[in-house]
């Protein structure tokens, strides 16, 4: 049995239809027969199951279920969990286990949610595609030749394909909203802070966010209730109040709403496909009632490069620490220390990451802090202050998620710079902080998905929910995913 929504499945829960002992069965069978697929690094199947049961009991014996009762949830790999295998998908922790948990992951436990398991993703969550991952790639469930985006395609496809209904990402320059336009489902940024760090392994400490992947808005507001707040573990978390995103999304009217196109994000690198489909559904609020305005945000594009050398120079501290010395992996041949070092981060490291540490450690260095990294959050200030004017303008800036559908498996990592420009219409609004989201509204020529994507001001993810719901297809629409035949 299957279900749409946590709605339907909550529905059919309370009243008795079916139980969560069912429905775990059911979506860890689902997962069982994709195990070659690689979307999970680990499954909780003994330990769900027994959830499953103890929230049956729960509910027989009266007691009131929390907001996200028996919710199936897959987590990414780079979000701790005790007691439980924490890998990042690198060999350098392929078999370190948390010893605590996450506020996300005790929020959600909070709730009655479900675990099921831990997602692939690209090594520490440095990629575009998921391809980086020690224990392989993972199939874009709409075409298994492709990639599902990254570094969340392990927790993007897990959705796409029904193999859990909601999952846990973290996003530091797109990596939860080009995942969703990839797979054909929603992809929810908060505003920096909105979430709880606290065990979430860093890659780029300013930029980093836990984000929502589910297959409609109301799933994503629900969850994101549930996860936003102040943490006195997390000094960067904000105590700004926690909205009700669903009451926001469901009040919100298109008349009168301003929409802002920027002109930037339809250049002559889009996808022809794509630009169609999304002026197409943008088109599709201004006959209900929206204005869509055309706005400019110029030089952007110095965001990649503004960003590729911020969230270096941050990775390369951040992994620092992964040495050999205190936990994770160890070379054999180690033996002294300075060889320890050298050898238990050449051989624990995927290339990908290594890249990143050396550019990041160049620009950081003595002789060009100051020609790189500081002109680089001087850029990033610059970037803030247009988009703060931009959405004293408009409600919201709406674009394409990725300037092409997903490629195929290979066709990129060839060529890293190619690789980093699939992040090109999410990165801003990683630089600035604010919230955004991606959402589905179609199929390329070759049935490929396709994502708008949204960003709004500080703190106005209700309000960004609201637009995104209207541009949402109604799922009787939703192509199915190969894998979920």
């Amino acid at each position: 049995m299957q279900f749409s929504s946590y709605a339907d499945l909550r529905s059919s829960l309370l009243s008795g239809k079916t139980t969560c002992e069912a429905v775990t069965a059911g979506y860890l069978e689902r997962i069982r027969s994709h195990e070659g697929d690689n979307i999970y690094i680990t499954v909780f199947a003994e330990e769900a199951m027994e959830r499953a049961r103890q929230l049956d009991l729960k509910l027989a014996g009266g007691a009131a279920p929390g907001r996200l009762f028996g919710l199936p949830m897959a987590i990414k790999d780079n979000i701790s969990m005790k007691g439980v295998r924490l890998t990042c998908a690198s060999k350098m922790l392929e078999n370190y286990e948390s010893v605590y948990d996450a506020t996300a992951v005790q929020r959600l436990e909070s709730e009655d949610a479900i675990f099921l398991g831990k997602t692939n993703m690209d090594e520490f969550a440095m990629g575009s595609s998921n391809e980086n991952s020690a224990f392989g790639p993972v199939p874009n469930p709409f075409d298994s030749t492709r990639v599902p985006g990254g570094s969340s395609g392990g927790s993007a496809a897990a959705v796409a394909a029904g193999l859990c209904m909601v999952a846990l990402g973290s996003d530091t320059g797109g990596s939860v909203r080009q995942p969703a336009g990839f797979c054909d489902i929603v992809g929810l940024k908060p505003t920096y802070g909105r979430i709880s760090r606290y065990g979430l392994v860093a890659f780029a400490s300013s930029f980093d966010q836990i984000g929502v992947l589910s297959l409609n808005c109301r799933d994503a507001a629900l969850v994101l209730g549930v996860l936003a707040g102040v943490d006195p573990r997390d000094a960067t978390s904000s105590s700004h109040p926690v909205a009700s995103y669903g009451e926001e999304m469901d009040a919100l009217s298109l008349e009168g709403l301003r929409v802002g196109v920027p002109e930037e994000f339809f250049n002559e690198g889009l996808n022809p496909d794509v630009a169609n489909i999304v002026r197409e559904r943008l088109e599709s609020l201004r006959e209900r009632g929206a204005e869509l305005i055309d706005i400019k945000l110029p030089n952007s594009d110095y965001a990649i490069a503004a960003y590729y050398i911020l969230v270096t120079a941050e990775a390369s501290s951040n992994l620092a620490r992964f040495d050999g010395a205190r936990y994770g992996y160890r070379s054999a041949a180690a033996d002294d220390l300075s060889s320890m070092y050298v050898k238990s981060r050449t051989e624990g490291f995927g290339a990908e990451v290594k890249r990143r540490i050396m550019l990041g450690t160049y620009v950081l260095s003595a002789g060009y802090y100051d020609t790189y990294y500081k002109k680089a959050q001087q850029v990033r200030r610059v970037f803030q202050d247009r988009y703060r004017e931009a959405l004293g303008k408009v409600d919201v800036i709406a674009g394409p998620t990725s300037p092409f559908p997903p490629f195929g498996i290979g066709d990129k990592t060839a060529d890293p710079l190619e690789m980093y420009l699939a992040d090109v219409y999410t990165v801003p609004a990683s630089i600035v902080g604010m919230p955004a989201l991606s959402v589905p509204v179609g199929y390329d020529s070759t049935g490929l998905p396709v994502g708008i994507h949204l960003i709004s001001n500080f703190f106005e993810e209700g309000r960004m929910l609201g637009i995104a719901r209207h541009l949402e297809r109604p799922e009787s629409s939703r192509k199915p995913a190969i894998s979920n035949h």
